[in-house]
Parts: structure tokens; sequence; C-alpha cells
């Protein structure tokens, strides 16, 4: 009850209408922690007025403006300025990029409450919800060396498989040298190192309990 009292606090600050019969839309998976808070609570503020794509865009579009303007990033992350003057600023930037009150409100919430320095997070938990909400599933495939065609279309082949009906595998692959063969497969929340380094580590491992 306290946990939905917080969210119910937080969604009220994002729009008026955001919540319907004081009842939360509930995401496709969970995310934790603060920014797990803000992300669910917009999450169900934007579904409530039709607005999820919107918002996605607008947050997306406020990470890239950040990453671009780094007066404004040091401006947000800077802890000695005072709660109201980041709020003013950010509310200049957002009437700016024309952003709708949902995704305004939202960032101009975490700024007066003193959170706004974990807007990237909030902005990472919420893209995470919309993969879920799209029914993507991703996954990370680290490899010594790089996959050629036929390696990776039987790997997508494999990986399929997992995928409940209606979800989409969005994979991505990454090389890292230091695994020396094999690979490392993260799939939703599930982990697999099959990585040549790690059964050597694990060999030797045991080779030195039984000496």
């Amino acid at each position: 009850m306290a946990s939905f009292g917080r969210f119910s606090q937080l969604v009220r600050q994002f729009g008026t209408t955001a919540i319907k019969n004081g009842k939360l839309v509930a995401p496709p998976i969970q995310v934790f922690g603060i920014e797990g808070r803000y992300a669910t609570a917009l999450y169900s503020a934007a579904s409530k007025n039709g607005k999820l794509d919107t918002v996605e865009k607008e947050l997306k579009a406020f990470q890239g403006l950040l990453e671009k303007d780094k007066k404004l990033a040091e401006f947000v992350a800077n802890p000695s300025l005072k709660r109201v003057e980041k709020k003013a600023a950010l509310e200049a930037v957002m009437k700016k990029q024309t952003f709708s009150d949902l995704s305004s409100n939202m960032i101009c919430a975490m700024a007066e409450n003193g959170r706004i320095a974990k807007v990237g997070g909030v902005i990472a938990a919420f893209s995470q919800i919309m993969s879920a909400h799209r029914g993507e599933v991703v996954c990370t495939v680290k490899t010594a060396k790089e996959l050629d065609q036929v390696a990776m279309k039987d790997l997508k082949t494999a990986l399929d498989g997992f995928l409940q009906k209606g979800q989409k595998l969005q994979m991505k692959t990454e090389v890292d040298p230091s695994l020396l063969g094999g690979m490392v497969v993260i799939i939703g929340d599930k982990y697999c190192d099959m990585s040549m380094a790690t059964k050597i580590k694990n060999f030797t491992d045991i080779m030195k309990q039984t000496l």
C-alpha cells in the first residue's frame, strides 16, 4: 500500500488525467529503485493518455540533448544548485522543445524532488519497459571474434526457441577477445556463460582444489 501511495503521488505530478479510478497501469516488467518508480509512474500516466510513443520519443530526445549539450548535462548533475533553479531552467528547456505535459512534468518533478541527476536512469528504465511493451526480448551475445553469417543465422534460430508467442528477438553482438572462444549469452533475465575463458578458469579452480 505504501508503494502504491508513492506511485500515485508521482503520477499525479505528471498529469491530472493520469489516474483512472485510482489505479495504475502495471508495466509489462518490473523495474526497481528510484529510477524504476519514476519510469513506472510515467508509463502508467502515458498509457492512460495514449501517449506512450510520444513520451518515449521525447525522453530519447532529452537524452540526446544531454549528450550533445555538455553545459546542460553539467547543470543537471550539479548538486550545489537549488532545486527551484533547476526546475525553472528545465521548464524553459521543455517549453522550447515543445515536449508534452507528461514528459515535462516528470522531468520538472524530478528537479523539484532533487532527483534530476537520476534522469538518465529513468530514461533507460522507461526504454526497458517500452521494449517489453512491444514484446521485444533483448539479447546480448558476446563472442571472442565476429561471427560469420551462417553462425549468426544458426544462433538466431536457436535463440528464437526461447521466445514465447508474440515476442520478438532484439539481438546485439559484441566482440570480446578475452573470452578466447565460445560465447556469453544474456537473454532477458537468463545468463549463460559458455566461453572458453570461463571453462579454463573453472578447470583451473578444480585442479587447485585437488592438488
